[in-house]
């Protein structure tokens, strides 16, 4: 699974994943597919994403959702 539009940089949005280094963050296009905006409508809102942009941070959210988490007693 290519990810390669997904950055981590240290000094970009305090180190959130982002989408190729722009100040759009990962969260912030899930949140918006959480709250029912489609790829087309995202890519329509911010123009300077593409639509692979929205489809890799859904892909990337579902892998993290993915990983397994142990539970702290």
């Amino acid at each position: 699974m290519a990810l390669d539009r997904i950055r981590v940089e240290p000094g970009v949005c305090g180190g959130r994943p982002t989408i190729r280094g722009l100040r759009l963050t990962v969260d912030f296009v899930l949140k918006l597919m959480g709250d029912g905006y489609t790829a087309d409508e995202i890519v329509q809102e911010y123009p300077e994403l593409e639509r692979e942009d929205v489809l890799q941070a859904a892909r990337y959210g579902a892998w993290l959702a993915s990983e397994r988490t142990s539970a702290v007693a």
